[in-house]
């Protein structure tokens, strides 16, 4: 089947005043469509039909060099963008707990310190991208970024929670500041969720 565009778990509306209503929608409707509909094409044309998004995103060097490079770009987008959208809630606890929580404090010192320096990452990346917390190859909790559509996935991470850094994620309601958009996305992520990703990649 086709991959289709995924649902947001919670209405458009639902993450005012930190992420503006026309701003999900025009980021969801249209652009995370465009990325659907291109991948389809890409994953038509390089002949993976059939296969999931993380199986692609995983072996993308089984893939012709010639076809390559669209099945990355629109299988990036779309993976990035539902796994995005799974970061933020409306009831957004204010810190994580639990096993994340300890894993957080052991390796950055502090949730105020992650959050600094996950803060510093998103605000310093050139360009289009993303602002990552993974678990990389060692298996140790690891701040990161990728360019354009790169997704961890591809690069042997696990990703436990990202911020969307394209101009375009943001640019309807905090303009040029990028910062302000950052201070904002702590208001809503959605630290369950991002607890439960981590319990996987210890499993």
């Amino acid at each position: 089947m086709p991959f289709e565009l995924p649902a947001l778990p919670y209405a458009y509306d639902a993450l005012e005043p930190h992420y503006q209503t026309e701003n999900l929608e025009v980021h969801h409707a249209k652009h995370h469509k465009t990325y659907t509909d291109k991948l389809n094409e890409a994953v038509q044309k390089a002949g993976i039909e059939g296969k999931s998004i993380e199986e692609i995103l995983t072996s993308l060097d089984s893939i012709p060099a010639e076809v390559r490079q669209p099945v990355i770009n629109h299988g990036g987008g779309y993976y990035n963008h539902a796994f995005f959208w799974e970061c933020m809630t409306p009831d957004a606890p204010a810190a994580p707990s639990g096993d994340l929580a300890a894993a957080i404090d052991a390796r950055f010192g502090s949730f105020e310190t992650f959050k600094e320096a996950f803060s510093a990452k998103a605000t310093n990346h050139f360009g289009s991208g993303w602002a990552w917390l993974v678990v990389n190859e060692k298996g140790e909790l690891e701040i990161t970024d990728t360019h354009d559509q790169i997704c961890p996935l591809s690069l042997g991470q696990k990703p436990l929670l990202t911020i969307d850094v394209w101009e375009h994620a943001y640019y309807l309601k905090y303009k040029n500041v990028r910062p302000e958009w950052i201070k904002a996305f702590w208001n809503i992520v959605n630290w369950n969720k991002v607890s439960e990703r981590f319990a996987a990649a210890q499993a």
